[in-house]
Parts: structure tokens; sequence; C-alpha cells
């Protein structure tokens, strides 16, 4: 049964009203403080894209973390607009905006991590298919060139299976009639560490894809990331989870809030109503 505002015996003053400024400015400066982020990852998503060349930049367009940052960016802009202007100005229509969108976003997630579980043989597949995407344009994004580094140094992993992968990059392919003078290489963050060297050999890795696993192994990182990166994800469960929790419960709070303010202007909307017909009873 839908919840109704309880009807004065008679009408109540002008300053009456059932709008809580407590929740009305907490919901304000909760959207004011992810409006302002979402500004700053438009600013170094934008940045990040003019810095880069034009033909690199439509040659990845679709692994670019720049453009993820600038998509999230204005998704996040538009969405805390109307949270931020529907409670400071009592909106009812920009409020459920707000709750709607948030509510949509919450579901997705909940469905992804849902199908992710289920089908993870499928979301593996996924996850390589991006993996190796990224290192067929590893020297055409230097973003994603460093996203890549940064991940293999910190799973010690090389490639997506295997070191070999590498071969799919044209820099490092080892076929024969590569010209390139990184043929056979690998990128120098799937060496291993040398916590006495000083200087890092960028150079570690040349012609590395021409020996076998045992001889390589000496010098790099053999075992592909896709496997270190399941393992970690099955060692780090409660990790994720806490993650997740982290970026659903703003989203909830967020829900909670504006539909306990739109319930409260309908019902100050409803008192409007009810003063105003009273006002105008001769009889009152």
């Amino acid at each position: 049964m839908a919840r109704r505002a309880a009807v004065p015996a008679r009408p109540l003053g002008d300053d009456f009203s059932f709008v809580s400024p407590v929740v009305k400015y907490v919901l304000f400066f909760f959207n004011l403080l992810f409006w302002v982020i979402s500004m700053v990852m438009v600013a170094v998503g934008v940045y990040a894209r003019l810095l880069k060349h034009a033909e690199a930049a439509m040659a990845c367009l679709a692994v670019d973390p720049a453009i993820l940052l600038i998509m999230v960016g204005v998704l996040t802009f538009l969405i805390t607009f109307c949270g931020c202007v529907g409670s400071l100005r009592e909106n009812i229509c920009l409020l459920q905006v707000f709750s709607v969108c948030l509510t949509i976003i919450f579901l997705l997630q909940l469905a992804a991590g849902v199908l992710g579980f289920v089908f993870s043989d499928k979301a593996r597949g996924k996850v390589s298919e991006i993996i190796n995407g990224a290192i067929v344009h590893y020297r055409d994004d230097l973003d994603l060139q460093n996203l890549i580094d940064f991940g293999q140094k910190e799973f010690s992993c090389c490639g997506g299976v295997s070191y070999k992968d590498w071969s799919q990059n044209i820099y490092f392919n080892c076929t024969a009639t590569n010209p390139s003078r990184e043929r056979c290489a690998v990128p120098f963050s799937c060496c291993l560490h040398d916590t006495e060297q000083a200087v890092i050999n960028t150079m570690c890795g040349h012609g590395m894809q021409a020996r076998g696993y045992l001889e390589a192994s000496a010098f790099i990182h053999t075992n592909g990331c896709i496997d270190k990166l399941v393992n970690w994800t099955h060692s780090n469960l409660f990790l994720l989870g806490g993650i997740a929790l982290g970026l659903a419960l703003p989203q909830l709070v967020g829900i909670v809030l504006a539909q306990l303010l739109i319930n409260q202007i309908r019902d100050q909307i409803k008192l409007q109503l009810y003063n105003q017909q009273h006002r105008a009873d001769p009889w009152y």
C-alpha cells in the first residue's frame, strides 16, 4: 500500500515543510562531490587524448584507457548533475532520473558479477581476447603500453598464455621476414627484477621468444598473465567483494536519499494544495 501523507486537521503555517534540510543537503553535497570527480576524470581523459597522435588514437580506440575515462566521467557528470540540481531545486523529475539511472547501473553491475561467476569460462575467453588485442596495439598507445607494463610487473607474467604471445605484435613478431630490431623480443616488463640493478635494462627481453621455456625462464617471466590474473582473483575474493560493496554502497545511499526526498516533496505539494483549498473556504 502506498504511503500517504498525514492530512492535518487544519492548515499548517507557511514556514512548515515536510522536506528535511538534512536529506536535501546531504544528497546535494553527495552528488556535488562525485560531480567534481567526474569533471576531473573528463579533463584528464581529454588531456591524455590530446597528447596522442591522431593515427595512434584511431588505431587503438576500442582499448584506449583515456576514452574509457572520458565515457565514465561524462556518464557520472550527467547523473550527478541531475542529482545536484534535483535536490537543490526540489525537482521530482530530475530526482527520478537520478534514482532510475543509479538503479539501472547497480542492476547492471550485479548482473555482470553474477554472469561473470556463472559463465567463468566465457569470461576468461573475453579476458584473453582483450589481452591479445592489447598486445597487438602495444606500441600504438602510450597509456596502453604503460598499463600492460604495470600489469606484467605486478603479476610477474608475460603475454596472454605465454611469453610467445608477443609474436602477435608487429614489432615483436618472430618471423624471419620481420625487419624490426625488436624481432623475437618481449617488453622489458617481462624481465626478472634484479634488486641490485640501479638502472633498468630495457633491452633485457631481446631474442627471448627464440629461446625455449627453460632457457628463457632464467631471464624473463614465461607464464602468461591470464592464469596469473585468474589465480589472483580466486585468492582475493574478499578484497574484490569489498571493492564491489564500496562501489555499490554510494549508489544505494543515493537511491535511498533520492526516493526519501521525492516522497517528502510530494507530501509538501499535498500540504500546499490542502492549505490553498482551506484558505479559499469562506467558512475557514
